[in-house]
């Protein structure tokens, strides 16, 4: 990015204080907490938190700094289509809320990964599952920390390696002294001042726009306003549909199955205070995904007429919004900094938030259960927690350097990642609402549509999925000295021919593309997950014998799918004997399971 604009003085105490405010809160939390004593303060701040703060938290913890970055590059590149997505979010959400919480938080679990030892009685496919989470969470950590860092470099004059270097140790640090309630206070912190950062940019960058109006009509020219794309084919990169699927799955994903989100629900004291917790993270989610989504559209206004990207301003479009405050509003004293503080508080949250998790599944579901560590005092156990969460924190910096130097093979890390989120929400999905499956089918199930997925994203980068079609961006109004600018590989014969098909039909492009599996929209990559492993599983329960009523705690499944399926055996003459929680514990070891080794 070209428009280097270093920090001023006032941006550094912003920036720093930001860091500083952090670390704070983290000796803070372990000198008020005493230390964190027991590891149920440590991980879950004694399930005593208030709503207010663990709400915040909570959506801190999925807005990340790529949400900051990549949310306004995608209103500025494709349009607003992708915001319908919001849709299938609040849809997503009230399901976690009235399905997926009452089941699990009753149970008062650390892990979340207990219920798929108590629901299929099986310790290895908890094992499994907990480990393809922890695979998939490293990777996010390296991306996460390393994208914002070089998509700020030119803003904060940082080398990447000394923003991941900073980045990390301060979260490794807070965590590890202050637990889950440092997490949570930090995030609050951070996630306002992700608000309010981007809220000042596009206040500002508006004023000269014409207002919020103005730029509504500049982006409805530039044909950036669509809503309603009701294309029914599934090769459509966005479309009403495809992103009501995408916002549903994020949002079960999310809330429903992650660890470090349920670490907040079960912080809160019952289970109506967990509840009330999905509806406040509809709202600020809604809130901070509306300022993203307008940002990108301030940025396209901006820049309709010169945009950066094709004039070889910039290298990178994730690069639009931190070139926007550097080029139009670094005059402004002190925004710079508090953009940049912004974009790293994102940075923070998520890292901590996934850091924290990873450390509490670890001890939880590996290391707890060892002879060696059976005899550890509460105290000892929540030493070994920090240590371990500490290391989460040397793992994300790791991960960083690894993904900044792995080139193109990053897309192989995007889609392990993928491949994974669908079927292990799947999992989850069928232990609640499938109570016919059994372990073994649960674990086919989980295989299959796991190597399916894989299948799809690897097929995507080594055949090369078709790339989605960008809508119409202009040079017009740039002066000869802007395109004659040495840092890009672009050059005049490149720029004219770019102008001249730019606005190329979408639909023209569709159709002389034949489509493959791998042209399939992205949105749909979780739901398929989800959808293939509940088929999967329930065909090779049917094969290997499917529990039966009176095999089952009847607390682990949603009791609508309880009833339908006891009905259902009921007309086929099955035996529906219920179990109490005795009758199941005395009865749990002589039922067939997957092989522990």
């Amino acid at each position: 990015m070209t428009a280097d604009v270093r920090f001023a003085a006032l941006d550094y105490v912003v920036f720093v204080s930001m860091l500083l405010v952090s670390l704070a809160i983290g000796v803070y939390s372990s000198l008020r907490g005493k230390g964190a004593a027991s590891t149920q303060a440590f991980l879950l701040g004694g399930r005593e938190m208030s709503v207010a703060p663990v709400a915040l938290s909570l959506v801190g913890g999925v807005i990340s700094a790529i949400s900051i970055l990549g949310l306004p590059t995608e209103m500025y590149l494709y349009g607003t289509q992708l915001t319908t997505n919001i849709i299938g979010l609040i849809v997503g959400v009230m399901v976690v809320k009235h399905v997926f919480l009452p089941i699990v938080y009753p149970l008062k679990l650390v892990s979340i990964y207990e219920y798929i030892e108590l629901r299929f009685k099986s310790r290895t496919l908890r094992k499994l599952a907990m480990a393809c989470w922890l695979m998939a969470s490293c990777m996010y950590l390296g991306s996460c920390l390393y994208a914002p860092s070089l998509a700020l470099l030119s803003v904060t004059g940082l080398p990447p390696w000394a923003s991941i270097l900073s980045m990390g140790l301060v979260c490794a640090v807070y965590i590890s002294i202050g637990g889950v309630k440092a997490v949570v206070y930090t995030d609050v912190v951070q996630t306002l001042l992700m608000f309010g950062g981007v809220v000042t940019v596009v206040a500002v960058s508006c004023k000269d726009l014409g207002g919020l109006g103005g730029v509504l009509q500049i982006a409805d020219r530039g044909g950036r306003l669509e809503f309603f794309n009701t294309d029914p084919s599934p090769f459509a990169r966005h479309t009403l549909w495809s992103t009501i699927v995408l916002g549903f799955y994020t949002a079960f994903s999310v809330t429903g199955t992650n660890q470090s989100q349920y670490q907040r629900f079960a912080s809160v004291k019952n289970l109506a205070n967990a509840q009330r917790l999905c509806s406040l993270f509809s709202v600020g989610v809604l809130l901070l995904w509306g300022v993203f989504y307008t940002s990108g559209l301030v940025a396209y206004a901006v820049y309709s007429d010169c945009d950066p990207l094709t004039a070889g301003r910039i290298q990178k479009a994730d690069q639009i919004i931190p070139y926007l405050v550097a080029d139009k509003l670094s005059h402004l004293t002190g925004l710079t900094g508090l953009f940049v503080a912004a974009v790293y508080g994102g940075v923070l949250s998520s890292l901590s938030s996934q850091c924290n998790a990873m450390a509490c599944v670890v001890w939880e579901d590996f290391l707890k259960e060892r002879p060696y560590f059976q005899a550890f005092s509460d105290r000892s156990a929540t030493n070994v927690v920090k240590i371990l969460s500490a290391i989460m924190g040397m793992v994300g910096i790791g991960m960083a350097f690894v993904v900044g130097n792995l080139g193109t093979i990053n897309h192989v890390i995007y889609a392990i990642d993928g491949a994974i989120g669908g079927p292990l929400c799947g999992l989850f999905f069928i232990g609640i609402c499938a109570p016919w499956v059994n372990a073994k089918g649960a674990f086919v199930g989980l295989f299959l549509s796991s190597v399916f997925n894989l299948w799809i994203g690897l097929g995507r980068f080594v055949v090369g999925g078709k790339a989605p079609v960008r809508l119409p961006l202009s040079v017009d109004a740039c002066a000869d000295d802007l395109l004659a600018t040495p840092t890009s590989s672009f050059n005049a014969t490149f720029l004219a021919t770019l102008n001249a098909t730019a606005s190329a039909s979408l639909d023209a492009t569709e159709a002389l593309h034949h489509h493959t599996i791998y042209d399939l929209s992205y949105c749909y990559n979780g739901a398929i997950g989800i959808i293939m492993n509940f088929v999967i599983s329930s065909i090779a329960s049917l094969c290997t014998g499917p529990l039966l009523p009176g095999e089952i705690r009847s607390d682990l499944v949603h009791p609508p799918c309880s009833k339908l399926y006891r009905r259902l055996c009921s007309l086929l003459g099955l035996r529906l004997e219920d179990n109490s929680e005795k009758e199941f514990a005395e009865k749990e070891v002589t039922i067939s399971m997957l092989p522990s080794k």
